[in-house]
C-alpha cells in the first residue's frame, strides 16, 4: 500500500512540474503581453504670483481651456493709481533731464553779461570816488577830507569789486553749462522712475492668471472675494496631451519590452482600443501597488512602464484603470 501510494505521489509531483513547464513555454512563445494599469494624466495647480482679492473668476470645473485663456483676476486698482502716479513723475524728471542737458538759455547768459557790465561799472564809480577823496585830502593835507570818508570810499570799493567778481563767476558758470554730474543724476533718476513703473505694471498683469497649456479645469478651490496668495492655489487643471498609462512588468517578461513598441489601450467602458507606446521602462523594481490588478501576487517585484498614449477624443481619465496589450512576437 505504502508503495502505490509513494507512485501516486511521484505521478502527481511530475504532472504538476510538466504543466508549471507547460504555461511558462506557453507564455514564453505568446506573441501578445497582457498588462495591467492605470491613467495617469498630469495636473497642474494654478496661483497667483502675488497676494490680493480676487475680483473675477471665468472658468469652473470641466471647462475645456485653452493656453493664455484669462481664467480669473485680481483687484489691481490700487496698482493702476501707482503705475499712473508713476507715469507723472516720469513726465517731470524727463523735463529736468531736458533742461539739465540744454543748459542756460541764450536770455540767461545775456543777463548775467548785464549784471557783470552794471558790478564792473558800480566799481568803476566807487574807485573813481576814491581816487577823488585821496587827491582832496592829498592837497589839504587831510583837512578837506575827513578819514570816515576815505574808509567809507575805500569799502565801497572792496564791495563793489566783490560783486564784479561774483558776476563774473556766475557769468562762466553760465557759458560752461550744465555738470556731467548732473546731467547722469537726473538720468539715473529717470531711470530709477521708469524701472518703478514697469515693476508696477508687471505686478498687474500677474494680477491675471493664466492657463499655461491646453487643459480641462478639474477644480475651482477660490471664489471672488477670497483673498489668494502664492501659497492658495486657485484651478487645478489636467493636462490634456500627454497621457500616459502606467503598467507593472514582472521581471520574467522584463525582456520582452522594448522602448517604442506599440501597444493597444483597453477599457471596461470602451469597446474600441487606443493606441499608445513604449515611453519609458523603469531601471529598479519596486513592489506592485496595491491599485494594481495583476495575475502575479501583489508583493512581486515588478518594473514600471509607461506608455504614451494618443487621445485625441479625450476618452481616458485620471485613475482609470486599464488593460494593455503589448505584440512582442518580433521582439
Amino acid at each position: 500500500m505504502n508503495r502505490k501510494v509513494l507512485v501516486l505521489a511521484v505521478v502527481v509531483v511530475a504532472v504538476v512540474i510538466a504543466g508549471i513547464v507547460w504555461a511558462r513555454r506557453r507564455t514564453a512563445a505568446s506573441p501578445e503581453l497582457v498588462l495591467h494599469g492605470n491613467v495617469d494624466i498630469r495636473q497642474v495647480s494654478l496661483a497667483f504670483d502675488g497676494s490680493g482679492r480676487i475680483s473675477e473668476m471665468h472658468a469652473d470645473e470641466g471647462d475645456v481651456v485653452k493656453a493664455g485663456t484669462v481664467l480669473a483676476r485680481l483687484d489691481t486698482r490700487t496698482l493702476s493709481l501707482q503705475a499712473e502716479q508713476a507715469a507723472a513723475q516720469i513726465e517731470v524728471q524727463e523735463q529736468t533731464l531736458r533742461r539739465v542737458r540744454s543748459g542756460p538759455r541764450v536770455q540767461e547768459i545775456e543777463q548775467a553779461r548785464s549784471r557783470l557790465a552794471a558790478a564792473k561799472a558800480d566799481q568803476s564809480r566807487a574807485q573813481q570816488d576814491l581816487t577823488r577823496l585821496q587827491g582832496i585830502s592829498g592837497k589839504t593835507q587831510g583837512r578837506g577830507v575827513s578819514g570816515q570818508d576815505l574808509d567809507r570810499a575805500q569799502s565801497a570799493v572792496q564791495t563793489t569789486s566783490a560783486r564784479a567778481d561774483e558776476a563774473s563767476d556766475a557769468l562762466r558758470l553760465l557759458e560752461a553749462g550744465s555738470r556731467v554730474e548732473d546731467i547722469g543724476t537726473a538720468e539715473a533718476q529717470l531711470k530709477a522712475s521708469r524701472a518703478q513703473l514697469a515693476l508696477l505694471r508687471h505686478q498687474i498683469e500677474l494680477g491675471e492668471l493664466k492657463a499655461p497649456v491646453d487643459a480641462v479645469v478639474r477644480s475651482r478651490l477660490l471664489e471672488p472675494g477670497d483673498m489668494a496668495s502664492p501659497q492658495r492655489p486657485v484651478f487645478t487643471l489636467a493636462l490634456t496631451q500627454p497621457k500616459w498609462v502606467r503598467v507593472y512588468v514582472a521581471e520574467p517578461d522584463l525582456g520582452k519590452v522594448k522602448a517604442g513598441m506599440t501597444a493597444r489601450v483597453l477599457t471596461d467602458s470602451q469597446r474600441d482600443a487606443l493606441t499608445g507606446k513604449v515611453a519609458f521602462i523603469a531601471s529598479t523594481a519596486e513592489f506592485t501597488p496595491k491599485s494594481v490588478e495583476t495575475e502575479e501576487l501583489r508583493t512581486s517585484l515588478v518594473y514600471e512602464v509607461r506608455i504614451l498614449v494618443d487621445d485625441k477624443a479625450d476618452r481616458l481619465r485620471l485613475g482609470q484603470p486599464v488593460t494593455v496589450q503589448l505584440q512582442t512576437g518580433g521582439a
